[in-house]
């Protein structure tokens, strides 16, 4: 993907971050900002896209729901968990399938990590596929974007090791028959250590052809010391 800038922050509240997001977004549009990709994490929380059945919702949940206006489904974000928002300029960047894109990037950043994952087309008149799985058909990423004036906003989760159970108490993505997986449960099936946050920042990064740039003064309260 390539002339991104990576900005690493700690844990932002959800809806913290998606003001800061669109302040991104409005600021890419004007020209005051070149593309980024903010690698951060939250506090447990649901998310749902507006087209998302109530039925796919938990009927009674101690997570905070938040409605958002992204693609995609319902999904859960937490603690273990890599988000990464990306806030670029298509229109400077030409044609292109940035979903496509992003999917084979964190393919790419698994690779690197030791693990083999794949993309999966949409049959038509089914429910979304996009994200990134595993070969057997278990869910390691969800992927969801929203384009507004050739710009790029919210993005990716990648389970690292979040509490995998949470996902059972609601439709996740849309999908009642996936089960989500996580980099540690992958990496307790060989047999090795999990790759640690840092690492996976990492790997994720340099799929993308991000590189780390100075945090800005208001985005301070949530940065981690020195690119991670």
């Amino acid at each position: 993907m390539g002339d991104i800038a990576r900005i690493d922050l700690g844990e932002v509240p959800y809806e913290d971050a998606v003001e800061e997001m669109k302040g991104w977004a409005d600021a890419r549009r004007a020209g005051e900002i070149g593309d980024r990709l903010v690698l951060l994490s939250h506090p447990p929380v649901i998310t749902y896209g507006v087209r998302t059945p109530p039925a796919e919702l938990p009927d009674a949940s101690t997570i905070p729901l938040v409605p958002v206006d992204r693609g995609g489904q319902a999904t859960y974000h937490g603690p273990g968990q890599l988000i990464g928002y990306l806030v670029l300029n298509l229109r400077e960047r030409g044609p292109a399938d940035i979903v496509r894109q992003v999917e084979h990037a964190l393919i790419d950043a698994c690779a690197a990590l030791g693990f083999e994952t794949v993309r999966r087309d949409t049959p038509p008149g089914a429910q979304s596929l996009v994200g990134v799985w595993t070969p057997d058909g278990r869910k390691l990423a969800s992927i969801g974007m929203r384009i507004r004036g050739g710009v790029t906003s919210h993005g990716f989760a990648l389970n690292i090791d979040p509490d995998l159970t949470v996902f059972t108490r609601f439709t996740a993505c849309g999908l009642p028959d996936v089960a989500m997986t996580s980099l540690a449960e992958l990496a307790a099936e060989q047999g090795r250590p999990a790759p640690g946050e840092r690492e996976v920042r990492d790997a994720v990064a340099e799929a993308m052809g991000a590189k780390a740039e100075p945090i800005e003064a208001k985005e301070a309260p949530y940065v981690q010391v020195g690119p991670s």
